[in-house]
């Protein structure tokens, strides 16, 4: 005969949720957009900036012409990928975002307005460490992201 044991009192506490990956981060909004829009827009760290901009001289794209394209394509191991590359130009139809630290000429950020459904409120964000070089993705629209970090769906 099997014996069940039942105990009241209080339920245990919930889990915690998942650590904010923002926690401690300084973000960098676009030229012009409140802190308030910009959340709904697109937002670098520091340390993205920087890579971005090294990597545009390294390329030989002009910053006053050009830019990094940010977007999203079908695939990949979630069902949606993120893309990056550069481009000489903004389209008619983008979403330009600005970014400067007077540091040097500004960065655009070119987003085509079907990515921009997936990737708004995106902080793009460069991580360097011994297992990993690349730029992460922190997307509130992501519901489920693959083991690469470069994979998602929504």
């Amino acid at each position: 005969m099997a014996t069940v044991q039942l105990t009241t009192g209080t339920p245990p506490p919930p889990s915690a949720s998942a650590p904010d990956p923002l926690a401690g981060v300084t973000l960098l909004t676009p030229d012009g957009m409140s802190p308030e829009a910009a959340v709904k827009g697109i937002r670098l760290t520091p340390k993205a900036l920087k890579r971005i901009r090294a990597a545009m001289a390294k390329e030989n794209v002009s910053p006053e012409q050009g830019g990094l394209r940010v977007g999203i394509q079908g695939g990949g191991c979630s069902g949606l990928s993120y893309s990056i590359r550069f481009d000489s130009k903004a389209r008619d139809r983008d979403r330009t975002f600005l970014f400067d630290d007077t540091a040097s000429a500004p960065i655009r950020i070119f987003v085509d307005p079907k990515s921009f459904i997936y990737l708004t409120g995106m902080v793009l964000d460069f991580e360097e460490t011994l297992m990993r070089q690349g730029f992460n993705f922190i997307n509130p629209n992501s519901t489920k992201s693959c083991g690469c970090g470069s994979s998602f769906s929504s």
